[in-house]
């Protein structure tokens, strides 16, 4: 085991310390148990993704005693959550392993906030409480970064529910570069991007501080970096990978995300595209609708400061201005094989009443709905 003491940052020319961030454990695959050891005599329930439930019952059992679920979706709704809280209170449970991907997390970070609560009541509709159930997190895709962020999300009788409490980030966290071996490529390749989508838009956000703009200088860097050699199965290279996803994650648990996160969601529902790939082909085209509207800024901090973080995100992709890092971005794209899907003219209107309004307001600069229809024009295919 050893805890990180922070990421070798371009940006500063300094390390991101554990006085910049809330502390948290990084741990080496090895050095879990270590570390379950130090937490005491616990009961631990694993929340897992199903297909890798075998998996998971092999590589924990020196856990003795240990309560898996795995009952939950893609897009885990609420009724998983508060099932799987029940079993934990119902099994005595007192400590939490997340084992997979996003959805994963957010079902662990809900049942260490739902055990806290009158069972009695739709958890729902009760204030949330800070919560000391240890929470270990072992991810197994390099991209969302959920593992370092206090948001939770599920679906309600259909609807998005958006859970926020600090206390939900997990305490520590397993970089095990093993666990991404059976990853299909294309969720290696739309993962990734997802990272460094997160890093970009954590950037320019009108949220962003000097903190997490160290965080996203350094997650930009990792991605492009390694991402070759990830896609090739080196495992350094793997780690990285897990290490910008982690990065990124921490710097969009400041910031939240922006214009490129709002208008991809629909993307992943209407197509059936990974959400990594949604928000690049998003982010492609915000990027230079940015670059030539920072007239438009609506960040307080006004357009000069707005021209340079373009510039700061332009050097941190190793370009001469944020016009030639659209480009290139373009250019990964269309290197990892990630194109857009054709669209039907029907789902125009679609598309721009999904955006969630008050991301935009994230946003660094001012987007109409005008300027949402160009951009989806812009980056879907367009047929009859």
């Amino acid at each position: 085991m050893y805890v990180d003491k922070g990421y070798n940052n371009p940006y500063t020319g300094r390390n991101v310390s554990g006085e910049d961030m809330k502390e948290q454990c990084i741990l080496t695959a090895s050095g879990l148990k270590e570390y379950v050891k130090s937490l005491g005599k616990l009961r631990f329930m694993a929340v897992c993704d199903g297909f890798l439930q075998k998996e998971a019952i092999a590589r924990l059992e020196w856990l003795k005693n240990v309560v898996f679920f795995s009952d939950f979706a893609a897009n885990p709704d609420y009724r998983s959550a508060k099932s799987a809280a029940e079993l934990f209170r119902e099994k005595n449970c007192d400590g939490l392993i997340a084992i997979g991907g996003g959805s994963c997390m957010d079902v662990a970070k809900c049942v260490k906030l739902f055990a806290m609560l009158d069972s009695e009541k739709s958890y729902l509709e009760q204030p949330l409480v800070n919560s000391d159930i240890p929470l270990i997190a072992v991810p197994t895709t390099a991209g969302s970064g959920s593992e370092a962020t206090c948001y939770a999300v599920i679906y309600h009788n259909g609807e998005k529910q958006s859970i926020t409490q600090e206390s939900c980030i997990p305490d520590a966290v397993v970089f095990a570069s093993e666990a991404l071996k059976s990853l299909p490529p294309y969720q290696k390749r739309a993962g990734l991007l997802d990272a460094f989508c997160h890093g970009i838009e954590s950037f320019w956000s009108v949220n962003s501080t000097q903190e997490s703009c160290k965080y996203s200088d350094t997650a930009i860097r990792l991605v492009l970096e390694n991402y070759r050699s990830y896609l090739a199965g080196d495992d350094t290279a793997a780690e990285n990978m897990l290490r910008a996803a982690n990065i990124a994650g921490r710097a969009i648990n400041i910031t939240q995300t922006t214009a490129g996160h709002a208008m991809c969601y629909k993307l992943t529902t209407l197509y059936g595209i990974a959400h990594g790939h949604a928000a690049a082909l998003c982010l492609y085209r915000l990027m230079g609708f940015t670059a030539l509207n920072t007239d438009k800024c609506i960040d307080p901090r006004g357009r000069e400061y707005l021209e340079q973080t373009l510039s700061l995100i332009a050097a941190a992709m190793n370009c001469e201005n944020i016009d030639a890092a659209a480009g290139r971005l373009g250019m990964l794209l269309s290197e990892l094989e990630l194109a857009a899907p054709n669209a039907r003219k029907n789902d125009l209107d679609i598309l721009v009443h999904s955006v969630n309004p008050i991301r935009l307001k994230n946003n660094p600069v001012l987007l109409s709905e005008e300027d949402i229809e160009r951009l989806y024009r812009k980056i879907m295919i367009w047929g009859d």
